[in-house]
Formats: structure tokens, C-alpha cells, sequence
């Protein structure tokens, strides 16, 4: 080599830049975007180092993620890149992650997650957290996670199992922080550094607690520690908001709702303390109820974004099934009224337009009466007012509708034979239809609830078969009074 070439050489790698390590906040910041979900360019960058096999790199990418980051990756990722994944995570953090993770997700992380990894990872975990993780193992693999836990962790876990799902007692965790009302703010600040990893990773209030252990009040961690040591705990608690260890979780929601709870403590049957309740779970469970009650109303089920179709499928057929059924017993009544049709063409024009429109307003009342029922807005004390307006709401929206569709028939049709009376049969149509979508929307929730059925579930099939029916009986009917 040339001297020549040799310094041109070195001039060329000179504009190279060199590649440099990211730090974990630098890597942090490329992945998320400024409304804080993962950007599609680190997705590819994962995908990329997985692909190639670089597993210090995948490492580095993954191990900048905050737990819930790392869960929301796992959504946009395909089994096979998961499994290169998982034994990469941090075991501290494994934890939360799969308690992050999508259900069908974490099913299968958790089958590729050997059991003794599996175990130290979920004692990191409240024992809420960690219950709900071990409810999803099959039989033989519970067994064998449990057994390799430490004998407290095993105990408290399968403790949380005994209650039923969907109740305070599987929602709560079982550590918090405990004292005698006679204990002074010095003494609970003391216990509170010996305690150390017994207590709570996070938790808001320190429950007073009789010989019984009773909770008799609360004391918000902020007021201890702006008391004086020698205060008695009995001089500074408030009155508490106790959770029955049966409540179901929806109840335990409306609570922290309506009292702007922060935690709470569950007692069981006799009234002993036993775990408590904090707002991080009620967000979770007020956001999975409301996306429940949504994909209800819908005729669907969450199957999630990385379902195949044949699941999909299975969730959404039985519905559309039942909706075809009743949408054929609501056009059948249409059957009998073939001459009023082959007189006046326009009705089939039209009756599309009044059932689609009680359909709409059916919906509306629907979704405003499920809301008010799981807010316990609507209850029996208000039930007869609301269904009152509700039905008020129906009759005024139907007579202004009638005037607009009826004013738009006659001006397009003209007044023609027997085009004159089509306003009216609209109009009388529209009336009717729309006031019986009201009766439906507000009583088929009502008496779903009434009969302990979710009203979110099943109310909108029947809304719809009812507006269907109305809509296209009403107008045939009218016509053939009018026409006769």
C-alpha cells in the first residue's frame, strides 16, 4: 500500500462514524413516543437483533423497557420472537411483566417459562398479583410453581385462590401495615423501618386495629409523618371504609368511586383484618369492566391482537347467528302485508329509513341505561323518573323526526296517488318506532338486571329485534289503514 493510499484510507474511516453503545435512558426515549406507546422503529429494531441472533443486543434493546413497556412489545411480536425473549428478561422484573401481558399472551409465555424461574419471579409480586398469575397455570404446573415458592408466599397465595373470582378477597393483597391504637406515631415509624420486606412495596394508610384485630381507623401515611413521635395513633386515625372480603370487584369500584378512596381494608365474615384494596387494582378493574360492558353491547368478545381468525370467528358468529334470527322473525310480519307493498312501491323505499332510525335511538337509550346501571345512577329509588323521561325523550324525538321525514316525503314523492299519504304513514311510523325504542332501551336493561343478567350483554339483540319489528309493522300497518 501506498503512502497516497494510506492516508486516503484513513481519511475515509475518519467520516465513519463510530457506532456507540445507547444508554438505557437514551434507549428509553427512542421507544417511546411522546404519547408514551412504543414507537414502530424500536418494534423493528427488536425484531432486527432477533433476527440476527444478537442476543446481548436484544438484551439491551428489552432490558431499557419499563415492565408494562415490555408487555405492550410482546403484543406486536410473533411467538417465535417471544420465545427468543423470554429467557433474556430480567427475573425481577419477569414478574410484572407477565402480569402485564395479554391473557392469550401470558398463557403462552408462561408455558415457556420453566416453573423454579417462574416461581422466583412471582415472590417479587403482591400476593394479588401473583394469585392472579397462578389461576392461569394448568393443574400440573400450579403444583409444581407453588412448590418451589417459599412456604409464606405459597401460603398466602393459595389463600387468595380460596376466594371466589372476581371478588375483594382475589383483588386484595394481604401485606399492609398494621398497629395497636395505642402505639404512637414513634413507635408505627420504628416498626415501619424494622418491617422492611414484610410490608407492602407501596401502600397509603396505616390501619389501626383493636385486641380483635379490628380495624377501628385509618391514618394517611402523610398526616404520621407530619405528626410528633410521642402522638398516639388514636389522637390522629379517621373513621375507615371497610370492604367485605365477598364483595364482588364491581361493588368494591363503585366505592372507591363514590368515597375518592385511595385504599381500603378488607375484613373478613368476623370483621378481622386481612389484606386491603389499593386504587392502582380499582383502575384496572374499572378498565376492564367498562371495555367488557363496551364489546358486550357490540355482540363481541375481546379476542386480542394476536388471536387468529377461527377465534375471532368463534367470539363473533354465535352472535350474528342469533341477530340473523331475529332480524328474519322481524321482516316476517312483512309477509303479510304483500298487497299494501305491490299498491304503493315507496313503503319498501321507506321502511329501511323508520327501522334504521329506531335502531339509532334505541341505542341511544341502551347505552345511557347500561352506563346509569353500572354507576348506580339508576336505581330503584330514581327508576320510575328515569324511565319517565326516558320515554318523554323517545315521544318529542320521534314527533320532530316525523315532522322532518314526513316534510322530506312529501316533497320528493309529490302528491301523487296515494303519494299524499305517505307523509303521514311515515310520520306515524317514525312516532311509533322511536317511542318503542325508548320503552326498549331503558326496560330490557332494567329487567335483565332485575333477573341478576348482565345488561350489557344481550339487551342490544333484542333493542334491535324490537326496532326492527316495530319499524317495518308500523308502517306496513298504518299504510294499510290509510290505504284501505
Amino acid at each position: 500500500m501506498t503512502r497516497d493510499t494510506a492516508e486516503l484510507t484513513d481519511d475515509v474511516l475518519d467520516d465513519i462514524p463510530l457506532a456507540k453503545s445507547e444508554t438505557p435512558e437514551e434507549l428509553e426515549d427512542l421507544a417511546l413516543g411522546e404519547d408514551y406507546a412504543l414507537n414502530p422503529e424500536y418494534v423493528e429494531m427488536v425484531v432486527d437483533a432477533a433476527d440476527s441472533g444478537d442476543s446481548k443486543r436484544l438484551r439491551e434493546l428489552v432490558g431499557a423497557l419499563d415492565p408494562a413497556d415490555v408487555a405492550d412489545l410482546m403484543g406486536f411480536l410473533t411467538a417465535d420472537y417471544r420465545e427468543q425473549i423470554i429467557p433474556l428478561l430480567d427475573p425481577e422484573a419477569l414478574g410484572e411483566i407477565i402480569s402485564e401481558l395479554e391473557d392469550n399472551i401470558r398463557e403462552e409465555v408462561l408455558e415457556a417459562t420453566p416453573s423454579v424461574t417462574l416461581a422466583r419471579a412471582l415472590e417479587e409480586l403482591d400476593t394479588d398479583d401473583a394469585a392472579d398469575v397462578i389461576d392461569d397455570l394448568d393443574d400440573t404446573k400450579r403444583f409444581q410453581v407453588l412448590a418451589a415458592m417459599g412456604e409464606t408466599d405459597r401460603a398466602a397465595i393459595e389463600t387468595t385462590l380460596s376466594y371466589e373470582d372476581e371478588t375483594a378477597g382475589r383483588l386484595m393483597q394481604r401485606e399492609f401495615l398494621a398497629a395497636p391504637e395505642f402505639w404512637t406515631v414513634g413507635q408505627t415509624i420504628d416498626h415501619v423501618r424494622e418491617a422492611g420486606e414484610t410490608l407492602p412495596e407501596l401502600f397509603f394508610d396505616v390501619y389501626v386495629v383493636d385486641p380483635t384485630f379490628k380495624p377501628v381507623g385509618a391514618i394517611p401515611i402523610s398526616i404520621l409523618l407530619r405528626s410528633r413521635r410521642e402522638t398516639p395513633l388514636a389522637e390522629l386515625m379517621e373513621a375507615v371504609t371497610e370492604i367485605p372480603v365477598d364483595m364482588d370487584q364491581e361493588e368494591v369500584a363503585y366505592i372507591f368511586d363514590k368515597y375518592h378512596l385511595i385504599s381500603a381494608p378488607v375484613i373478613e365474615p368476623g370483621g378481622r383484618l386481612v389484606g386491603q384494596i389499593t386504587v392502582d387494582d380499582i383502575v384496572e378493574v374499572i378498565r376492564d369492566e367498562a371495555q367488557e360492558d363496551i364489546l358486550a353491547l357490540a355482540g363481541v368478545s375481546d379476542a386480542g391482537r394476536d388471536a387468529s381468525v377461527v377465534e375471532i370467528v368463534k367470539s363473533r358468529l354465535p352472535w350474528l347467528m342469533l341477530n340473523l334470527a331475529t332480524a328474519t322473525l322481524a321482516v316476517s310480519g312483512v309477509a303479510i302485508f304483500q298487497a299494501e307493498i305491490a299498491q304503493l312501491v315507496a313503503l319498501a323505499i321507506l321502511m329501511p329509513i323508520v327501522s334504521s332510525l329506531g335502531g339509532n335511538a334505541g341505542t341511544q337509550t341502551l347505552a345511557v341505561a347500561v352506563r346509569a346501571l353500572a354507576s348506580k345512577e339508576l336505581t330503584t329509588a330514581n327508576a320510575r323518573r328515569i324511565i319517565l323521561r326516558e320515554l318523554l325523550v323517545g315521544l318529542v324525538n320521534g314527533l320532530c323526526l316525523a315532522v322532518v321525514m314526513g316534510t322530506a316525503t312529501y316533497l320528493f314523492f309529490g302528491p301523487a296517488d296515494h303519494h299524499d299519504k305517505l307523509a303521514i304513514i311515515v310520520g306515524a311510523a317514525l312516532v311509533a318506532n322511536i317511542f318503542t325504542a325508548a320503552v326498549g332501551g331503558i326496560l330490557m336493561p332494567l329487567a335483565l338486571e332485575k333477573m341478576g343478567r348482565d345488561p350489557a350483554v344481550s339487551s342490544s339483540i333484542f333493542v334491535t329485534f324490537l326496532t326492527d319489528f316495530t319499524g317495518f309493522f308500523a308502517v306496513l300497518l298504518i299504510a294499510s289503514l290509510l290505504l284501505h
